[in-house]
């Protein structure tokens, strides 16, 4: 099989990864003819599968043989997919082609597993290796880790990576035990935690490292002639994973709990959701139609109130619901209209956390409305001017001369804040 051929089908196969992207990484350039490739400016390229899926353009498998059986993948071993193997050499050359052709700026490579994870893992590691200490590769990488391969392995691959990542697969054990019954839950759980360690490890060593570095008390010719060892680097963006929505009836709720202890427990940067995607031949257990991919979004949208917006994951999803998320409205918008006794919120005197629930703010509106109220009181035409959704954010706040009156108790409140869509027209 040619390299094109191989290239088609393992890029293919890599379309259901959702977790591309580069933030995080540690800025590197080759200013000066050093190395090749860089992690500033813009960050990696991105392309967009025709589903609508967001794709690195070098998001590839190493090879899509597997020895597992997961249900919900279209590359398990009982799948009649046509199979293709890259070989170490064959990936490398690929990532410094498409760099030089200016189509990439990194790599995101995962792969099926063969002969044992261990085996798996040392090639998947020997690509990071060979473009960073042959080639002086400084573009991102991101590499796609085989849960059972050994610590050590794991180790070499926080060193050569800027990101890591384990799939969680599905939100629950039992949903795994169902679907994936290879894959092991503890050992998912076992590998987070030891990078969560190195990690930590490696990021605890660089400030003391900068830190040394401030010390003014010794003289400044002593300091030029001091050079300290480079601190350890190991994957400095992080590590992240992805579980399918859809595959199993776990609902939202249960999914956002998932979510938030990976990120309390692992210190995870990101958690990826991925709605099912029926596959040819899938066995019965999986469902026939594929979730909408709204519900994808809006626990998206869930995931960053738990991150930036101090929401704790139960108070997300609303009671009554059977524990999903509503589809036709944002999650905060939908926390705010079930607890109208919470507003209007002050825009002079309410902190911050009060401030990040009223719908229509993002972080950024709120850290400049604290800025500018040490100044002076904030009015209505404040909000204009930050550019706000004032109709979303009006019933919810009161300022030095506005107040909502009765918007709050409005019966069409919902209706009004999220209107049904419509198709608009040419010339609208």
């Amino acid at each position: 099989m040619n390299l094109q051929s191989k290239l088609a089908i393992l890029a293919d196969a890599a379309k259901y990864d959702a977790s591309c992207a580069s933030s995080g990484a540690a800025p590197r350039d080759s200013v000066g003819g050093r190395g090749m490739g860089s992690t500033e400016g813009m960050g990696i390229c991105h392309s967009y599968a025709p589903d609508g899926r967001c794709i690195s353009l070098l998001k590839i498998l190493l090879t899509n043989f597997c020895q597992y059986d997961c249900l919900y993948c279209v590359n398990r071993v009982s799948s009649n997919v046509q199979r293709a193997r890259f070989t170490v050499q064959e990936v490398v050359q690929l990532t410094l082609d498409f760099y030089r052709r200016n189509c990439i700026e990194g790599l995101f490579l995962s792969s099926g597993i063969i002969q044992s994870p261990d085996y798996t893992m040392e090639q998947v590691v020997e690509v990071a290796r060979v473009l960073r200490e042959e080639h002086d590769f400084r573009g991102y990488i991101h590499l796609k880790t085989i849960p059972d391969a050994s610590p050590e392995l794991m180790e070499r691959a926080g060193r050569h990576a800027d990101r890591l990542s384990i799939n969680v697969e599905l939100p629950t054990p039992e949903g795994l035990t169902a679907l994936a019954p290879q894959k092991d839950g503890a050992a998912i759980a076992r590998s987070m935690a030891r990078m969560a360690v190195h990690i930590e490890d490696a990021r605890q060593a660089r400030k003391e490292q900068q830190a040394a570095a401030q010390v003014v008390s010794m003289p400044a010719t002593r300091r030029t002639l001091t050079r300290r060892a480079a601190a350890p680097h190991f994957a400095p963006g992080g590590q992240s994973t992805q579980m399918i929505v859809g595959a199993d009836a776990t609902d939202d709720r249960t999914i956002l709990a998932t979510s938030a202890g990976l990120y309390g427990v692992h210190r995870l940067r990101r958690v990826y959701y991925s709605a099912f995607s029926p596959i040819p031949d899938a066995a019965r257990a999986l469902p026939l139609v594929a979730p909408p991919t709204v519900r994808e979004h809006r626990l998206y949208q869930a995931d960053w109130l738990m991150r930036f917006y101090g929401f704790a994951h139960g108070e997300i999803v609303p009671a009554g619901q059977g524990g999903m998320l509503a589809l036709d409205m944002d999650p905060k918008l939908a926390w705010a209209i079930a607890h109208r006794e919470r507003f209007p919120v002050n825009l002079n005197t309410a902190p911050r956390e009060l401030l990040l629930r009223v719908p229509g703010f993002g972080v950024l509106t709120v850290d400049r409305l604290l800025a500018a109220r040490r100044v002076r009181r904030l009015r209505h035409a404040d909000l204009a001017r930050l550019h706000v959704p004032l109709q979303k954010v009006l019933p919810f706040v009161e300022a030095a001369d506005y107040r909502p009156g009765r918007a709050l108790d409005a019966t069409d409140l919902a209706a009004r804040m999220a209107p049904p869509p419509a198709q608009r027209k040419l010339f609208d």
